[in-house]
């Protein structure tokens, strides 16, 4: 067994296709098909149901895969660590990041990052919470930017919160103001025309509950949005979004007032995990995310603060 065979292995999984499969890695089918041959005669057991309309795993398969994605992962892992022992000028660094944080703090990150080591490559998932660490854990990523965490996280991965941030109301800085003061109640909220969500999305299942548990139904407008197209629908006035205060840097198309009680919150923290050693340009990447998160915290005032910093 050898890594080629289990890199051929792992792509026939995720396409379900021997053709597929073998385009991605830029082989022909026929060594494609002799690599996981090989494979099953050296474990002993048929990895794939084959089939007219493609091929899925066994159960031997099934068990096979985590391992085959840790395996790849970990053999990534020492590549990029020697290459990056001379002074960062090669490797690669995986981060994940919810949409919210992709619009907003990322795009900081990435580009303080960049210019300090623009040798090294950066590749960038943007999911949900749960989605990245799913991917944390199989190995696809090095670090993931998370708004969610709990008990089973913690076991699996070094989760280090970093911001604490309020979630606040938007609106059109071109319309009147939806409040006559530095604050708005839930229930005021409910009655203005609302830009929700996609629901995927964390902040989405968090509005809701507050709302529920109001005994509170607000006026929908628009429903199923990603975060980008919830912005600029609010700013051309279509209706007000609940959204994290995070996104309003440098957007001066929308105005933001605070909730009142109950204010709602969202904590973000930086997930690895606990069983890979990091490479130097991933050690770099958390520090350099450490220092764009204390920016952001001094930039945005009252809405947002570090974790564990007096509120």
């Amino acid at each position: 067994m050898n890594l080629e065979q289990l890199r051929s292995f792992v792509e026939v999984a995720k396409f379900g296709n021997f053709t597929r499969a073998a385009e991605e890695l830029y082989l022909a089918q026929p060594s494609l098909s002799r690599q996981i041959a090989a494979l099953e005669q050296d474990l002993g057991a048929e990895l794939f149901h084959r089939a007219r309309g493609g091929s899925t795993l066994t159960v031997a398969g099934e068990s096979l895969l985590p391992l085959a994605r840790r395996m790849l992962a970990d053999a990534d892992s020492v590549r990029r660590e020697l290459a990056e022992l001379a002074g960062l000028e090669r490797g690669r660094v995986r981060l994940g990041a919810t949409p919210t944080l992709c619009i907003s703090l990322v795009a900081e990150v990435f580009s303080a990052f960049h210019a300090e080591h623009p040798g090294i490559e950066l590749h960038l998932s943007e999911q949900g919470s749960r989605r990245l660490l799913d991917e944390l854990g199989s190995g696809e990523l090095d670090l993931a930017l998370i708004t969610t965490s709990d008990a089973a996280t913690a076991e699996r991965f070094t989760v280090t919160p970093l911001l604490v941030e309020e979630l606040v109301v938007v609106s059109s800085a071109a319309a009147p103001p939806v409040a006559a003061g530095d604050s708005i109640a839930l229930a005021e909220v409910a009655g203005l025309p609302q830009i929700v969500f996609s629901s995927t999305y964390d902040l989405r299942s968090t509005t809701d509950a507050a709302f529920r548990t109001a005994g509170l139904t607000p006026e929908v407008v628009l429903e199923g949005a990603e975060m980008d197209a919830v912005l600029r629908f609010v700013e051309r006035g279509l209706g007000v979004a609940i959204v994290p205060a995070m996104v309003l840097i440098d957007r001066p198309g929308l105005r933001s007032v605070r909730l009142e009680a109950p204010t709602l919150t969202r904590t973000i923290n930086l997930a690895r995990p606990t069983d890979v050693a990091a490479t130097a340009a991933v050690d770099v990447m958390q520090r350099t995310i450490a220092a764009t998160a204390t920016a952001f915290a001094a930039r945005a005032g009252e809405t947002m603060r570090l974790a564990g910093a007096t509120p």
